[in-house]
């Protein structure tokens, strides 16, 4: 049976991340698309899927799975033989992997979403962005690469010189900061804009935001 995997078709946030993991694994899936505004999150059946009614959700077979890093761990071992090898396979390799996921989730991720709410999500929404909220997001982002900046000028990306989950949970939000006005990724300082860039111009990525998301199984 073809994996499901119910978002929206927008590449962002967290059904970003799980549909570029797709992408760079090359893993057949049928898209399911959840209207938010007539709240098919909601639903009895949708909820008994997602507690808490969020996308993104993936359906192997009957076996669901929720949260959107955990659907990325999920497929890049099942797949590990497919496509970008996403986790390494040795003890100290995937450690590192893993330290840096934990930093992402804990440092850049609350700092880069504060910025997006207020430049991206709110002003989609056409509700009043809150530049003092904007400025102490930018404060604190700036602070944390400045950390990325001593980090990638010792290694190619997060966890070493290999493109890895770690760096790809940062697409749930870096892109937005540049829709929104934000150019901090690529002038922070000359390491973190390489490798942003880089992970920018990844085919996976460009044709995943050109296309949006959409099921590949025939």
């Amino acid at each position: 049976m073809v994996l499901k995997l119910y978002s929206l078709a927008l590449p962002v946030g967290g059904q970003g991340i799980v549909a570029l993991v797709l992408a760079e694994k090359q893993i057949p899936f049928e898209h399911i698309a959840v209207d938010l505004d007539a709240q098919g999150h909601k639903t009895p059946e949708f909820l008994a899927m997602h507690p808490f009614g969020q996308v993104p959700v993936l359906d192997d077979d009957g076996f669901i799975l929720y949260e959107s890093r955990a659907i990325c761990r999920y497929l890049s071992e099942k797949y590990s033989d497919h496509g970008t090898p996403l986790l390494p396979k040795g003890l100290k390799e995937r450690a590192l992997v893993e330290q840096a996921a934990s930093v992402e989730f804990a440092n850049f991720h609350p700092a880069a979403s504060k910025v997006v709410r207020e430049v991206w999500n709110k002003k989609n929404s056409g509700l009043p962005i809150d530049q003092a909220a904007v400025d102490a997001g930018l404060q604190e982002l700036s602070a944390k690469l400045d950390v990325y900046e001593v980090i990638l000028g010792k290694q190619k990306f997060l966890a070493g010189d290999s493109f890895t989950l770690a760096d790809l949970f940062h697409y749930a939000y870096g892109p937005l900061l540049a829709e929104g006005g934000v150019d901090l990724m690529t002038s922070k300082g000359p390491n973190v804009a390489r490798w942003w860039n880089e992970l920018l111009s990844r085919l996976a990525w460009i044709k995943l935001k050109a296309e949006g998301i959409k099921g590949t199984a025939s």
